[in-house]
């Protein structure tokens, strides 16, 4: 079968680029079927699916979108029908990848519709915005963000190589024909990680591999805790190893890994087993304006620099303390759930001999978590760092038998 691919790009200001797209695409031996989402004006090419169509999906129509005039109202009911449609087309097998073509309001409306396409299907974004913070616009989904660099407008040496370029993208990962069912017929568990507890994350993979589990490993920044709750959700994963909580540390304290209010409730609310490890929450990630500089209100802390423009000070006895606190407030509903603590340093940054080594604040975080979390399930304590054999062996049997538990 031949694949198909949508290009999602307003028609009316953007038809020529749309046509060369198009051809570059479809010289490469894919479909492509263009999506015109341009509201106030007619399109200048042919389209396989109207602005109306996409309109009436979003439950309007186009004369009102224009009669009303207003952008924002009209960009959203557009980003609802155009994902109706590329969902319904999915569910039918007719679609293989999705390219958008944006400005400033383009991409905030193509990304809302590729934030609700399912994990594996291919986005590709070729924006002019895709230069700078772009998390907005990819948000936790698998949205590859392509920089224009010069505006969308009109086709001249430069833009025509750079489209070329783009069409490359969409058609090499259109005809790929990812498998993009994520099941496995092993379980599948989710593990946070963090740079300080790569180590420990390696040995966790070898031991759970031999048990005969899989494993996804997301890096604990924020986008990484989130992306692993949505793939919870989904079906994806059925256990889950939280061995790195730096997220909790940073939304409640101000550091650039933060993660949301849902961080920790999801597999509570499904009722998944895990272990709950409060490793790399011994320090913030702070972002600096200058490189290898130390923040007067840091400055009283043990601290270390993760890199020339991440700073990492060490969280006190008293963050310490609410961390877990808050920790029990969102696992309160858990269920086959353990929590491990690692008696001889939390990461690579606290053990004997790290920058971060704080003793008392280790002490005041394990008495806060036996307070605070005895109630859900065990508090096991381990003589070992995190990052250590014996911990991790420790880890993983006691996952494994929590999941063993919830499987009776």
């Amino acid at each position: 079968m031949t694949p198909s691919v949508a290009i999602l790009a307003t028609a009316d200001t953007k038809g020529q680029e749309i046509a060369f797209l198009r051809d570059q695409i479809t010289a490469q031996g894919v479909t492509a079927q263009v999506f015109d989402f341009g509201v106030m004006g007619d399109p200048k090419i042919a389209v396989d699916v109207s602005a109306d169509q996409i309109a009436r999906a979003g439950g309007t129509d186009l004369a009102s979108l224009r009669r009303d005039g207003k952008r924002e109202e009209a960009s959203a009911a557009m980003s609802v029908g155009m994902t109706k449609l590329l969902l319904e087309r999915l569910a039918q097998s007719q679609l293989q990848g999705v390219i958008g073509l944006g400005g400033t309001q383009g991409t905030a409306a193509i990304a809302r519709v590729m934030q609700a396409l399912p994990y594996g299907v291919p986005k590709v974004m070729f924006s002019t915005m895709a230069s700078g913070d772009t998390s907005g616009y990819v948000g936790i989904r698998d949205v590859t963000m392509m920089f224009s660099v010069s505006d969308i407008l009109g086709l001249n040496p430069f833009s025509r190589a750079m489209l070329t370029n783009a069409a490359g993208a969409i058609a090499g990962m259109a005809k790929a024909g990812a498998d993009l069912n994520f099941q496995s017929d092993r379980p599948v568990i989710g593990m946070t990680n963090l740079g300080v507890l790569t180590q420990g994350t390696m040995r966790a993979i070898e031991l759970l591999s031999d048990k005969g589990y899989e494993v996804i490993v997301f890096h604990a920044v924020g986008s990484g805790g989130a992306a692993m709750e949505a793939m919870m959700r989904e079906g994806v994963i059925s256990a889950v190893f939280d061995y790195g909580l730096g997220e909790l540390a940073d939304q409640m304290f101000g550091g650039i890994r933060a993660c949301d209010d849902t961080r920790l409730t999801v597999a509570a609310e499904l009722g998944l087993p895990q272990v709950i490890v409060p490793g790399g929450i011994d320090h913030l990630g702070i972002l600096l304006d200058e490189p290898n500089t130390v923040p007067g209100q840091y400055a009283d802390r043990p601290y270390a620099f993760h890199n020339p423009v991440i700073f990492v000070p060490r969280t006190t006895a008293k963050e310490s303390q609410q961390m877990m606190t808050e920790l029990g407030r969102r696992a309160t509903q858990a269920k086959h759930t353990s929590f491990l603590l690692p008696m001889k340093g939390g990461s690579a940054y606290s053990v004997e001999g790290g920058p971060l080594r704080d003793i008392e604040a280790d002490r005041a975080l394990f008495a806060a978590a036996h307070e605070a979390l005895s109630g859900i399930g065990p508090v096991i304590e381990v003589d070992a760092a995190a990052e250590d054999a014996a911990f991790i062996e420790s880890a993983v049997d006691t996952l494994i038998a929590n999941i063993e538990a919830a499987g009776k």
